[in-house]
């Protein structure tokens, strides 16, 4: 894999991607609103992308903190 970073997030357009495999994307599914698979031209995972990641990972931010808080 190149030096691209495993998991990157796009401030901007509020979007995190998790690189699983360098590749090109051929196609990608949507497996719940906000969270597409991308897939390359055989198929495989490549990556992972959440839109609206900021919402989308709120509770699990808030879990986070909360068990922080209490260690």
């Amino acid at each position: 894999m190149s030096n691209e970073p495993l998991v990157n997030y796009d401030s901007e357009s509020d979007v995190l991607y998790i690189v699983a495999k360098a590749g090109k994307e051929e196609s990608f599914v949507e497996i719940a609103p906000g969270i597409n698979v991308e897939l390359n031209e055989n198929s495989e995972v490549i990556g992972i992308e959440i839109l609206n990641a900021s919402e989308f990972l709120k509770p699990v931010v808030a879990l986070l903190y909360k068990h922080m808080q209490m260690v």
